[in-house]
């Protein structure tokens, strides 16, 4: 496929309209079927909030997300390019090996994490709650669109922690679109809305999930805490998931 691929177009369509291709595929592949369930009220013995949106909010929250896809995100990958190949980033074959893969992507998800959780720390401060991350906490009962359902200023913040692994590795095209695609994965997952059996926290020590990011969203900005992107090492190191271990030591009290 990659040799078909390199063949037919050039890197700079491959990295910038072939990723946007494959973001916009997963991102509405995975979290459209939330938003039917939402609607239909099935599996709803999974979800974690009794309320659900309207159709209106639902449409508001797709409709803006094509806005700011196409009028930021897509710009972004753009303009970014440049930086990506001057880094070492390539297209060509061979592939790497599972191992180089497997070790890059481990070291983004700890980029990652590091770099998500101060700077959605600083979004909860006073004014740049009010005036950035409050569009994001519009959903107070997320489902998995509201994910990337933010301020254009919040995009570029926060999607910073998320490029900046792999800007310092230069990978090979088809590790960034693996890191891609996990990412995508995950961030709908944790805003989804459901508790499932089948859910990645149950399964993965020290993975988030939606149970834990749903608190997060329940609350005001002043006592919400559990900022963690995909892990949850760095809420518990700096203490800010008192608040939900405590909560849920209170309900493990009364059961």
């Amino acid at each position: 496929m990659m040799q078909y691929l390199i063949t037919n177009f050039s890197d700079f369509q491959l990295a910038c309209i072939g990723s946007f291709i494959i973001h916009e595929s997963v991102f509405f592949l995975s979290g459209l079927p939330f938003v039917f369930l939402e609607r239909a009220g099935w599996l709803s013995k999974y979800k974690i909030q009794a309320k659900n949106n309207s159709p209106a909010a639902q449409g508001k929250c797709i409709s803006r997300l094509l806005l700011y896809h196409f009028g930021v995100n897509l710009p972004v990958m753009i303009v970014s390019y440049p930086v990506f190949k001057r880094m070492g980033m390539r297209s060509t074959l061979p592939l790497p090996s599972w191992k180089v893969v497997f070790g890059q992507i481990i070291f983004y998800f700890i980029v990652e994490d590091f770099v998500f959780y101060w700077g959605h720390r600083i979004l909860h401060t006073k004014w740049l709650y009010k005036n950035v991350h409050s569009v994001h906490h519009e959903y107070a009962t997320p489902f998995g669109l509201t994910s990337e359902y933010a301020h254009p200023a919040e995009i570029l913040f926060l999607g910073f922690a998320t490029i900046v692994g792999p800007a310092l590795t230069g990978p090979h095209l088809m590790t960034l679109w693996l890191w891609m695609v996990l990412r995508v994965l995950e961030t709908v997952e944790a805003h989804c809305g459901y508790d499932f059996p089948w859910s990645p926290s149950n399964f993965i020590p020290l993975y988030g999930g939606a149970y834990f990011h749903d608190y997060h969203h329940r609350l005001l900005y002043t006592k919400s805490g559990n900022y963690s992107s995909t892990f949850t090492y760095m809420d518990w190191i700096f203490g800010t998931d008192k608040g939900f271990r405590n909560l849920e030591a209170i309900k493990k009290a009364e059961s």
